[in-house]
């Protein structure tokens, strides 16, 4: 595999930086960004917290940083919901969705504008709207997302590593002779090296898609 050069973190440094100000939906000048060993770390404060999202996902797009540490802090106006309020706004979402998140499938818990999800759903991608469905709530400064995903007992560790390889394969050529799939229940773990944070970040979504999965253990280093 070819070898990558890894970027200074004071380039890094910079990078992240300009691509905060580039993001229009940041206020990049509350925002101050370090970098060590290719870990970003975003502190500051922001008005929301779709905002302090988008500032995580503008910091993990530049090439070259590993993952994103959160110190920023959502700093409110005037006006603080009460937790009451924002429990009972999250609630009306779900009732709105249950196409997509299962009614009764959720349960709420509201603390100093951090919302707490709990329950179990049958896939990841419910799990993933269930935080979305909250995530953009007026007023809240976090989500904790600690809803579960029911193992399937119809899964069969063979074939799921089968489809898992062939859907990686389809994703990014390299991937089915450069990451290793292991299965164990509704446990997926990936090994082996990739050329970017982004293909090793696509290799974990690629296996979340993959019916029966419960949690991916993603050891997929970068080649260096």
């Amino acid at each position: 595999m070819t070898q990558i050069q890894r970027r200074p973190d004071h380039h890094l440094r910079t990078a992240v930086t300009d691509e905060l100000a580039w993001t229009p939906s940041v206020n990049s000048e509350e925002i101050g960004v370090t970098v060590t060993d290719g870990v970003a770390t975003l502190s500051g404060h922001v008005a929301t917290y779709p905002e302090k999202e988008e500032a995580l996902r503008a910091a993990s797009r530049v090439h070259g940083v590993l993952t994103t540490a959160d110190k920023i802090v959502v700093r409110h106006g005037s006006h603080v919901p009460e937790d009451t309020d924002l429990a009972r706004e999250a609630m009306i979402v779900f009732d709105r969705r249950t196409v997509v998140v299962p009614k009764d499938s959720v349960q709420v818990e509201v603390r100093d504008q951090v919302i707490t999800l709990r329950g179990s759903v049958a896939w990841h991608y419910q799990r993933e709207a269930a935080r979305r469905a909250v995530a953009g709530l007026p007023g809240i400064s976090g989500v904790r997302n600690l809803i579960t995903i029911k193992p399937s007992a119809d899964v069969i560790p063979a074939d799921l590593k089968l489809k898992l390889t062939a859907a990686l394969a389809r994703h990014t050529p390299g991937f089915a002779q450069h990451v290793e799939v292991d299965v164990d229940g509704g446990q997926v773990t990936l090994t082996g090296e990739v050329r970017s944070p982004a293909e090793r970040r696509s290799a974990e979504q690629t296996a979340w898609f993959a019916p029966g999965v419960t949690a991916v253990d993603n050891q997929v280093t970068l080649a260096g």
